[in-house]
Parts: C-alpha cells; sequence; structure tokens
C-alpha cells in the first residue's frame, strides 16, 4: 500500500477545513438572512425615508447560487412621473453578512427611467448614524444599463455605464455611454493616484475632448468642481443629435472649454454646472436657413441652407432649477458676400438673438433680430432698411441700393424706438 506524502495529507486537510469554514459561514450568514416579506417592508420603509416620498416594490428576494444576491423588481417612486427601475440586483460582501449588515459591494441596475423633475424632488435625506459608511468603501462597484434620462424639456437620453468607488465616493474610473449612437458618444474619468483630479477624455460627433477635472472640499462639506476640456473635429451636428437636439449648424467644431460648479452634493453641483468655450467651426453650414433667399424676398422666405467661410464665437451654459440656458456672444461668420456679427440666448426651447449684417463689403449695415421656438424662429429687420434698400435701387442700381439701406434703415430705427417722427425716406431717397 503506498502511502500519500505527508504536505499532501496536510494540504488536503487544511483545503478541507477552510472550505468547511467558508461553507459554514455561508450557512450562518444564510440562517440569519431577513426572509423575502421583511426584507420588502424593511427596504420600502428604509427607502421612504430617505428619499423623502413613497414608494413600492414589486417583489424582493435572495438569490443565493452562486453567491448571495438580493434581487428586487420593480421599484418605483410615488410620484406623478415615477422613478422607475426595473431590476435592481445587489451583492453583498460575505464578511458584511456576517457582521449581520445589508451593505453591498456591487449593485446592477437594469432598465430604468429617471425623470429629472422627479429626481429633483427626492429629499436624499441621510441615513441613521449606524448607516453612515462615508468613510468606508460601501460601493465598490455600480453597473447601469439602459436608464433612460428624461429632461427638462421631456427629451429622453438613454445611458449605459459603469463606475468604480475609493473610498468617501471617489469615481477610480467612471464610463458612461449612449448606446446606439453613431458616431459613438463616451465619456471617461480616470482618477489620478490618490487625489481629487480625474483626466477626462469625451468622444462625440466623430472627435475627441480631453482635459481634466478637480474637485476641491471646504470644512463645511462645500465642494467646488472646476476644469478644462479642448474639443477637436467635432462634427456639430451630430453632435447635438447624439443628445435629441437639432443644430442649427453643421461642421467640424474645435475650441476651449473651462467648467466650474459648487455644491454640497452631486445633485447640487450637477445643477449649477457652468462651462465656456470659445469656438470656431470648419467648414460650417447653416441648416435650414438661405441666407440669400432671406435678403432676396425681404425676410418673407428663407428655406433652405447657407454656406460659410467661417464661423466663430463664445457660447456660455448655466444649468439652472429649469433647464439649461445657452448664451452665445460675439458670433461672427462671414461668407463672400457678407458679414455677420451677433449674439443668442436659448432658454426652454425659444431663441432670442440680434446681430447685423454687413453686405457690399460693409457699405449697407443691417441690424436684425431673431425670436421665437428654436424650430421655427421669426426674423425681421427695422422696415425702413427693407423699404429705403428697394427704392433705392429702382432709382440708382448699386450706388441707390446703399444710400436708401442707410437712410431708410435710420428712419426705420426712428420709427420703431416710438419718436414721433414722420414716415417719409422715400421722399429723401428719390431726392438723392
Amino acid at each position: 500500500m503506498r502511502h500519500r506524502p505527508k504536505w499532501l495529507v496536510g494540504f488536503g486537510f487544511g483545503f478541507g477545513l477552510a472550505a468547511t469554514t467558508v461553507i459554514a459561514a455561508w450557512v450562518a450568514a444564510v440562517c440569519w438572512l431577513p426572509s423575502d416579506q421583511e426584507l420588502a417592508t424593511w427596504l420600502t420603509t428604509r427607502a421612504s425615508e430617505r428619499l423623502g416620498v413613497q414608494l413600492t416594490v414589486g417583489s424582493v428576494h435572495w438569490e443565493m447560487l452562486p453567491e448571495p444576491v438580493l434581487v428586487v423588481n420593480d421599484f418605483r417612486t410615488q410620484q406623478l412621473q415615477p422613478v422607475v427601475i426595473q431590476r435592481i440586483k445587489a451583492y453583498p460582501g460575505l464578511r458584511m453578512l456576517l457582521d449581520r449588515k445589508l451593505l453591498f459591494e456591487r449593485v446592477d441596475i437594469d432598465t430604468a427611467v429617471f425623470p429629472r423633475n422627479s429626481v429633483r424632488a427626492l429629499q436624499m435625506r441621510p441615513g441613521a448614524k449606524e448607516d453612515d459608511v462615508s468613510d468606508g468603501v460601501p460601493l465598490g462597484h455600480l453597473r447601469f444599463r439602459n436608464l433612460t434620462w428624461i429632461s427638462y424639456s421631456g427629451i429622453p437620453l438613454a445611458y449605459d455605464g459603469e463606475i468604480d468607488f475609493a473610498p468617501h465616493w471617489r469615481p477610480l474610473r467612471a464610463e458612461l455611454h449612449r448606446p446606439g449612437i453613431t458616431p459613438a458618444f463616451t465619456l471617461t474619468l480616470t482618477r489620478e493616484a490618490e487625489a481629487d483630479r480625474w483626466q477626462t477624455r469625451i468622444q462625440i460627433g466623430g472627435g475627441t475632448a480631453q482635459g481634466t477635472a478637480e474637485l476641491k472640499t471646504a470644512a463645511n462639506g462645500a465642494m467646488h468642481l472646476s476644469g478644462q476640456l479642448t474639443p477637436q473635429d467635432i462634427e456639430v451636428a451630430s453632435a447635438l443629435a447624439s443628445f435629441g437636439r437639432r443644430s442649427p449648424v453643421a461642421g467640424q467644431g474645435a475650441g476651449q472649454t473651462t467648467f466650474m460648479a459648487d455644491g454640497h452634493s452631486l445633485a447640487e453641483l450637477t445643477r449649477s454646472l457652468h462651462t465656456h468655450t470659445v469656438f470656431s467651426v470648419d467648414g460650417a453650414t447653416l441648416l435650414r436657413f438661405d441666407l440669400n433667399e432671406a435678403i432676396r424676398t425681404a425676410g418673407t422666405s428663407h428655406h433652405g441652407q447657407t454656406g460659410l467661410q467661417a464661423l466663430s464665437g463664445v457660447m456660455d451654459t448655466q444649468n439652472g432649477d429649469e433647464g439649461t440656458r445657452v448664451t452665445l456672444t460675439d458670433i461672427s461668420a462671414r461668407t463672400s458676400k457678407f458679414s455677420s456679427i451677433g449674439k443668442a440666448t436659448v432658454y426652454h426651447g425659444q431663441v432670442e438673438a440680434s446681430g447685423k449684417l454687413d453686405l457690399l463689403e460693409g457699405a449697407i449695415s443691417v441690424p436684425f433680430r431673431v425670436s421665437g421656438p428654436v424650430a421655427k424662429p421669426n426674423i425681421s429687420v427695422a422696415p425702413g432698411f427693407l423699404a429705403g434698400a428697394a427704392i433705392g435701387t429702382a432709382v440708382l442700381p448699386g450706388i441707390g441700393t446703399v444710400i436708401g439701406a442707410r437712410v431708410g434703415g435710420a428712419m426705420g430705427e426712428i420709427f420703431h424706438s416710438g419718436a414721433q417722427q414722420p414716415v417719409a425716406p422715400n421722399k429723401g431717397v428719390v431726392q438723392r
């Protein structure tokens, strides 16, 4: 009879003892676990207290193999537009179960709807002292698929993403992307060692925006987020289409962006986010607007497109309680026939813009205004400019257009200001 080596026997005994210990610990943890009904009651009560609204769950149960996982189906808040999560899978660590704590190392969210206004209404109250795990790593990994965010204006956007957490809820690495979007949209954050600073990379519109983000926290818990990005080779129209928006302009955009936000929580940082971008667009085209047609028809028709030789400006965005306000300043556009400068504000689907259109190398300078819905704005100029230009062309083609526009424009501005002046630009133009 052959005898096994003593080291092999020892290894087998040690392995068996370790396995027995693990199994015993697992069985002990399973025996401690509350029932499905107890879990459902605990979850709805605790979550309602923490969120400040009542909620319901369809079912809660444990799946024990191949590892313990808590499965929650049909989680929804009792709101006019409820926050709904179809399925949550939460994985507790065995050590946590042995300590009789329901803390989770990993959480997977599958198919959810988060209306912005409903999320804003959640109070996010802190938990009891025994639940305070801010100094540890309560959650190591969060993964979500098909999470739909509904913006203030009602636009639904679906996202997939993953976050690896360090202590104090600092992301070690985070990735967010929009499924089914071409060209792809991806946002990646990578932490620099243990600093509150992240390398940031965005892929959008076939181009990239790379830079850094930094978070500073004061002793009272107030946080300040700041950073910079360098957008390059981004096709403007497809970039906005990635977020369900119609762009008024097509072309390859580039520039420099800075951003900042202040708050005591991630929600407050998001709501206060401000960005400042100095941009230029190569090969720009005004979509759905033919400026030559607008000039020819005195603004009564402008359907079509306008190719631009140059387009540049400054764009500021400011998040707030009622959505994002976009402000454009120092807008400069140029073609072979005209140049234009102006400013614009877009908010709640409405645009308010004004500027000056220079024709004939600046010989004619026509002020204009744009207002109304972004999808179909109203375009107007002072009446005297159009009347004066038309009569001047009839009398003295070319030079008459210049004289007529200037005289008619001046009278139009006087009339528009409400001054009690006779409106008779025609006589003045003919005499000249």
